[in-house]
């Protein structure tokens, strides 16, 4: 896997909740290109969830939509705003649990209407959490002119995202 460089590090007033690294209440996501999809590895912590051990529904879909905006900056080379958001909690997520894995790749395109799939499995593989996510996409003159959304590339040589 390669790690896609954040485009946005060392902007003025960046401060995302999903993929900030210096917000501390946010969840500090950082993504990593394989093949297709768009891969995050994501250490949960007691402090998003929601009932005991088991981490909050809205932290999972803030979680899936990150990735899944990030799939369109990746391959798309542009951003969008998500227009629809339809998730499946299909096992609990715990706060206990190592590790996340979250999985993105686009399932479709039609002009600037975009739908991405994405997924948040445990450690053994099982699917946790699904969406189906769909984007208006902006053209990418408008994200360079209006979003400062240059692109977004990857970095030269393998990564190792469970390096936790």
């Amino acid at each position: 896997m390669k790690k896609i460089i954040n485009p946005w590090l060392g902007m003025e007033g960046y401060f995302c909740f999903g993929c900030a690294p210096d917000n501390e209440a946010g969840v500090r996501m950082e993504f990593y290109e394989d093949g297709d999809e768009v891969v995050s590895v994501w250490k949960p912590e007691p402090k998003y969830q929601g009932w005991t051990n088991t981490l909050h529904g809205g932290i999972q879909a803030t979680l899936l939509d990150e990735i899944s905006a990030w799939t369109i900056a990746r391959k798309l080379q542009t951003t969008g705003v998500t227009s629809k958001m339809e998730l499946r909690y299909l096992k609990p997520v715990h706060t206990t649990d190592e590790y996340l894995v979250l999985r993105a790749s686009i399932a479709e395109q039609k002009r600037n209407i975009v739908t991405v799939n994405a997924c948040i499995c445990n450690r053994e593989g099982e699917v946790c959490t699904k969406t189906v996510c769909t984007y208006f996409t902006f053209p990418k003159e408008k994200a360079l002119r209006e979003l400062h959304f240059s692109g977004c590339e990857v970095e030269d040589g393998e990564a190792d995202p469970f390096n936790l």
